[in-house]
């Protein structure tokens, strides 16, 4: 079968957005490499700021999405107004805004070129309509997840907090080149 005709045949069972496979997560986050993050904040307080740090140490090439922040500095990352403005292809849009508002994010990442391969959905937020919109066009949805904390317990790494990963495993997980206790996933170059 044809490469074109296995995607669009991926998307036409409809995805179960309430239980995702490991396996479908761990995917999108070894294969992803830059990710735009729509709401991100560089509020040290705000759970945007957190999860854009730890993806940016892990290796992804992050790039932040605040209008009201545009031309200013996110950990060395200058800020875009919108996705639009966006000057390089994109492999995930992570959306960092209430469900509501996840609809008009998820129109303005389908009118980029090329299309993301991920529309990712923070913690709370889901908008299946929306969802629809992307799958309809190839896009993998995630909702209602976070991609850090999704990394952390898929890499072992979150079990060090004494955290229930889900993963059980004899295999030693690889430790990142960046630092001391950073598992990494192992992600394409």
């Amino acid at each position: 079968m044809p490469l074109a005709c296995a995607i669009a045949t991926r998307h036409i069972q409809a995805m179960n957005h309430d239980a995702y496979d490991d396996s479908y997560i761990l995917r999108i986050l070894k294969s992803v490499k830059t990710i735009a993050m729509v709401g991100a904040s560089d509020n040290t307080a705000r759970p945007s700021y957190f999860a854009f740090k730890y993806l940016l140490e892990r290796g992804y090439h992050m790039i932040p999405v605040n209008p009201g922040k545009a031309g200013q500095s996110l950990l060395g990352q200058t800020f875009i107004k919108n996705l639009a403005e966006i000057a390089e292809p994109v492999d995930m849009v992570d959306i960092f805004r209430n469900s509501d508002a996840a609809g008009a994010v998820v129109d303005e990442a389908l009118a980029m070129n090329p299309l993301p391969k991920v529309i990712w959905m923070q913690l709370a937020v889901r908008n299946d309509a929306a969802a629809a919109r992307a799958e309809a066009r190839g896009i993998e949805v995630v909702m209602n997840r976070c991609p850090k904390i999704e990394y952390g317990r898929l890499s072992g790494e979150i079990g060090w907090q004494g955290i229930n990963s889900r993963v059980l495993s004899a295999k030693r997980p690889a430790l990142s080149k960046k630092g001391f206790q950073k598992f990494t996933l192992e992600r394409r170059s």
